[in-house]
Protein backbone atom coordinates (compact mmCIF):
# COMPACT_ATOMS: atom_id res chain seq x y z
CA UNK A 1 0.00 0.00 0.00
CA UNK A 2 3.00 2.14 0.83
CA UNK A 3 4.04 1.74 -2.89
CA UNK A 4 0.26 2.64 -4.01
CA UNK A 5 0.72 6.07 -2.41
CA UNK A 6 4.59 6.26 -3.40
CA UNK A 7 3.23 6.17 -7.49
CA UNK A 8 0.36 8.52 -6.43
CA UNK A 9 2.26 10.99 -4.83
CA UNK A 10 0.77 10.52 -1.28
CA UNK A 11 3.69 11.14 1.24
CA UNK A 12 0.95 10.77 4.53
CA UNK A 13 0.04 7.86 3.06
CA UNK A 14 3.40 6.55 2.17
CA UNK A 15 4.59 7.63 5.56
CA UNK A 16 1.54 6.02 7.01
CA UNK A 17 2.13 2.54 5.61
CA UNK A 18 6.20 2.45 5.35
CA UNK A 19 5.55 3.45 9.59
CA UNK A 20 3.53 0.71 10.09
CA UNK A 21 6.21 -2.10 8.34
CA UNK A 22 8.71 -0.42 9.73
CA UNK A 23 6.57 -1.33 13.85
CA UNK A 24 6.05 -4.79 12.75
CA UNK A 25 9.94 -5.37 10.88
CA UNK A 26 10.73 -4.05 14.60
CA UNK A 27 8.50 -6.54 16.19
CA UNK A 28 9.53 -9.75 14.19
CA UNK A 29 13.50 -8.89 15.23
CA UNK A 30 12.19 -8.52 18.77
CA UNK A 31 10.66 -11.56 18.38
CA UNK A 32 13.29 -13.11 16.75
CA UNK A 33 15.51 -12.21 19.89
CA UNK A 34 13.49 -13.12 22.27
CA UNK A 35 13.10 -17.07 20.30
CA UNK A 36 17.28 -17.20 20.77
CA UNK A 37 17.22 -16.26 24.22
CA UNK A 38 14.59 -18.61 24.86
CA UNK A 39 16.11 -22.02 22.70
CA UNK A 40 19.57 -21.42 24.24
CA UNK A 41 18.70 -21.01 27.65
CA UNK A 42 15.30 -23.54 28.26
CA UNK A 43 16.41 -25.89 25.09
CA UNK A 44 20.62 -25.37 25.20
CA UNK A 45 20.18 -24.86 21.20
CA UNK A 46 23.30 -23.38 20.43
CA UNK A 47 25.08 -22.65 17.06
CA UNK A 48 27.12 -25.45 18.02
CA UNK A 49 25.15 -27.88 19.71
CA UNK A 50 23.91 -29.86 16.59
CA UNK A 51 23.50 -29.60 13.21
CA UNK A 52 19.55 -28.46 13.11
CA UNK A 53 20.80 -25.86 15.65
CA UNK A 54 23.48 -24.49 13.12
CA UNK A 55 21.01 -24.64 10.39
CA UNK A 56 18.67 -22.80 12.42
CA UNK A 57 20.78 -20.01 13.69
CA UNK A 58 22.47 -19.13 10.31
CA UNK A 59 19.65 -18.87 8.24
CA UNK A 60 17.39 -17.43 10.83
CA UNK A 61 20.10 -14.94 11.61
CA UNK A 62 21.12 -14.23 8.13
CA UNK A 63 17.31 -13.82 7.47
CA UNK A 64 17.42 -11.48 10.56
CA UNK A 65 19.82 -9.35 8.97
CA UNK A 66 17.78 -8.56 6.03
CA UNK A 67 15.46 -7.66 7.84
CA UNK A 68 17.62 -4.94 9.23
CA UNK A 69 18.57 -3.67 6.27
CA UNK A 70 14.90 -3.35 5.27
CA UNK A 71 14.35 -1.33 8.48
CA UNK A 72 17.27 1.15 7.84
CA UNK A 73 15.91 1.87 4.25
CA UNK A 74 12.51 2.61 5.64
CA UNK A 75 13.60 4.76 8.49
CA UNK A 76 16.29 6.45 5.26
CA UNK A 77 13.18 6.65 2.76
CA UNK A 78 10.88 7.72 6.02
CA UNK A 79 13.52 10.97 6.67
CA UNK A 80 13.58 11.37 3.04
CA UNK A 81 10.27 12.62 2.90
CA UNK A 82 10.54 14.84 6.00
CA UNK A 83 13.39 16.56 4.32
CA UNK A 84 12.49 16.99 1.64
CA UNK A 85 10.46 19.81 0.35
CA UNK A 86 8.41 18.26 -2.22
CA UNK A 87 8.31 14.53 -3.02
CA UNK A 88 9.89 14.18 -6.19
CA UNK A 89 9.86 10.77 -8.44
CA UNK A 90 13.32 10.00 -7.72
CA UNK A 91 12.20 9.83 -3.63
CA UNK A 92 9.09 7.51 -5.15
CA UNK A 93 11.18 5.05 -7.02
CA UNK A 94 13.49 5.07 -3.79
CA UNK A 95 10.32 4.04 -2.19
CA UNK A 96 9.48 1.35 -4.50
CA UNK A 97 12.61 -0.35 -4.79
CA UNK A 98 12.55 -0.28 -0.94
CA UNK A 99 9.40 -1.97 -1.08
CA UNK A 100 10.33 -4.40 -3.38
CA UNK A 101 13.25 -5.58 -1.04
CA UNK A 102 11.00 -5.77 1.80
CA UNK A 103 8.75 -8.59 -0.21
CA UNK A 104 11.49 -10.24 -1.50
CA UNK A 105 12.84 -10.69 2.04
CA UNK A 106 9.02 -11.50 3.27
CA UNK A 107 8.77 -14.03 0.57
CA UNK A 108 12.37 -15.89 1.77
CA UNK A 109 10.89 -15.72 5.77
CA UNK A 110 7.73 -17.72 4.08
CA UNK A 111 10.22 -20.43 2.56
CA UNK A 112 12.27 -20.38 5.71
CA UNK A 113 9.21 -20.64 7.84
CA UNK A 114 8.09 -23.85 5.97
CA UNK A 115 11.35 -25.35 6.02
CA UNK A 116 12.60 -24.88 9.94
CA UNK A 117 9.01 -24.82 11.83
CA UNK A 118 6.87 -26.87 9.75
CA UNK A 119 9.34 -29.50 8.23
CA UNK A 120 11.18 -30.68 11.28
Amino acid sequence: LGVFAAERGDVKKLRTWFSITFVMGAIFIGGQIFEYTSLVKEEGLSLSSDPYGSVFYLTTGFHGLHVTGGLIAFLLVLGRTYAAKRFTHHQATAAIVVSYYWHFVDVVWIGLFATIYLIK
